[in-house]
């Protein structure tokens, strides 16, 4: 995360005192006269819903990279009551790490919240044990056992915890008899099925190795930046099936000693059915390591032009996200940056095309700093639109969100258009932004969000649409059985309303977190789903026919094709 003299200027003039002493107005966004039919307004229901969060970095004052990275956030149902709870990361003091007397240091802990069901949650977390030790960073959340409970890994500045879902509401510190310790600077990680197995296996993305005593740096950056430390390598962890996991990251060629991981996702970006996974790296280039089938990987981020931003920039990359933008079945993949995002698409056996430009997303976010992100059809007109989590990058400097609607797909691809003003008050309220999770929490069809403001409060958005018609909606929950119990690298497709919709079922994307796994489509006007498919990682599919719109389907994998699922 070094911030040049370039950037910091950005940063400088995001501010309106920076804007009114060069006699300028600060650009401001411009809402549309009319939103859209049933375009989302986001409405700040924290308070509502008893969510008491306020994250820490261990002092007042920021003053390194550990205490810059943030936290993150994960949706789950821990207690499977067909209901998302939330779990949200910290950070806290670390002695000979943060930089403070006595009175001014800062301790807190991860947070579990139960959803009520009723708009409410429940800090459940003293109960459930999963408070966390260390400066927490990422999060992943998974059944690797396929015991039909979700596990939670995080990872810390210095350590991991792999805690197991005990099916009473508790859980248990399992890391070192699993064998999935981290004694490094974890960020992002993923639970992924790398040989199809039907066991999660588990891929860690490792930062740099922090040096507390290292001091030298320019006035500019406020402290030392990434590129005055060494890099780490990532590490894959095999799952063994009996509860423990051995380190494959040399033999899976994943091992890259240089590396500078902010987070990790997973997709089957050239649909041959296998994972392949994608590590956003700071000021440097990004990895993807695509999957040969014997579990091994290549990385190929060069090669098919996903290593660089724009004019092969290595600025910071944040926040990546693998979706199908043009509903043409397959992945682009988008990812947050500190300058103007990589958006890019698809073309298959020709690699990728850098298009963040032409789609107007460059234009968008040029004057801020962002990391966390989702990709989801907000106002489910059939189109998967982008949310964007800003803020300052060394200096806590607060920056509104942002919210890209996609404005569907041309012969050069998907346009995006500067909806936020439209979306409510947070798109002008101010945050040093960090992870986001984003989920349908109370399974109305509609994708909230939950925001980590750095050193600040979180924030619960709830969706709400508008108009007196608004669109329809379909959701699958998965149930592996020779998959994954997750249905991790499951593959969905909708056709309704004239169009094919396309969305690949994995744990961890964006930054630092992980959101709502269960596929959603907004279908628009159409009342019904007119085909159904699911194509396992087992290689079943399953097709459920016509389906109505307007509810979650439970979907448990066959031993055979065209099984129906069961609606709920």
């Amino acid at each position: 995360m070094k911030t040049s003299r370039r950037q910091l200027l950005q940063f400088l003039a995001a501010t309106p005192a920076a804007w009114a002493m060069r006699g300028l107005a600060r650009p401001v966004r411009t809402a549309a006269p009319t939103a859209p039919q049933g375009w989302p307004l986001f409405r700040d229901v924290t308070r509502r819903a008893g969510i008491e969060f306020r994250h820490v970095f261990g002092e007042t004052d920021l003053s390194n990279i550990v205490e810059a990275t943030g936290s993150g956030c994960a949706w789950m149902d821990y207690n499977n009551d067909g209901l998302l709870d939330l779990y949200v990361l910290n950070g806290r003091y670390i002695p000979g790490v943060t930089d403070s007397s006595p009175a001014t240091r800062q301790d807190a802990g991860n947070r579990l919240y139960r959803n009520n069901g009723d708009g409410t949650f429940t800090d459940v977390t003293a109960k459930a044990g999963v408070s966390g030790r260390g400066f927490a960073m990422g999060v992943t959340v998974g059944d690797f056992d396929n015991d039909g409970f979700d596990d939670i890994y995080v990872t810390n500045y210095g350590s991991a915890i792999l805690y197991h879902n005990n099916g009473d509401g508790t859980f248990t510190d399992i890391t070192a008899q699993a064998g999935v310790g981290n004694p490094r600077f974890g960020t992002g990680a993923a639970w992924v099925d790398i040989d199809r197995d039907g066991r999660l296996d588990l891929f860690v993305g490792n930062y740099l190795r922090f040096d507390p005593r290292l001091r030298t740096y320019y006035g500019a950056d406020h402290f030392p930046g990434p590129l005055n430390y060494d890099g780490e390598s990532n590490r894959l962890f095999h799952n063994n099936g009996n509860g423990t996991f051995s380190d494959v990251t040399h033999d899976a060629g994943v091992f890259k000693p240089g590396g500078r991981a902010m987070s990790v996702t997973v997709g089957d970006y050239d649909n041959d059915g296998w994972p392949d996974i994608y590590v956003a790296n700071d000021s440097m280039e990004s990895y993807l390591f695509h999957n040969n089938h014997n579990g091994t990987f290549s990385e190929v981020g060069a090669e098919l032009g996903v290593a660089y931003g724009q004019d092969g920039e290595t600025d910071s990359a944040m926040g990546p996200i693998f979706a199908d933008l043009e509903n043409r079945g397959q992945l682009d993949l988008f990812v947050t940056d500190t300058h103007y995002h990589r958006l890019f698409r698809n073309r298959g056996a020709r690699g990728f095309d850098d298009v963040t430009v032409a789609a107007g997303v460059a234009a968008i976010s040029g004057q801020y700093v962002s990391w966390g992100d989702g990709i989801f059809d907000f106002d489910n007109d059939g189109w998967k639109d982008i949310f964007i989590l800003n803020g300052g990058l060394n200096w806590p400097v607060a920056m509104e969100p942002s919210l890209l609607r996609n404005m569907g797909a041309g012969a050069e691809g998907a346009r995006f258009s500067d909806v936020s003003e439209a979306g409510g008050g947070i798109f002008r309220r101010r945050l040093v932004g960090r992870g986001a999770a984003f989920a349908d929490f109370d399974n109305d069809g509609r994708m909230g969000a939950f925001l980590i403001s750095l050193n600040g409060d979180g924030v619960l958005l709830k969706n709400t649409a508008r108009g007196p018609d608004p669109h329809h909606w379909l959701k699958l929950r998965l149930v592996g059985r020779r998959s994954n119990r997750n249905g991790y690298g499951a593959r969905v497709f909708v056709t309704a309303g004239g169009h094919r919709q396309m969305i690949e079922c994995v744990s961890a994307s964006g930054y630092l977190s992980q959101s709502d796994s269960r596929p959603h489509f907004g279908l628009g006007r159409a009342t019904h789903a007119d085909q159904v498919e699911v194509h396992w990682p087992s290689g079943v599919v399953q097709r459920l026919g016509q389906t109505r719109a307007d509810q979650i389907v439970t979907v448990t994998e066959a031993e055979e094709e065209t099984a129906r699922g069961k609606h709920v």
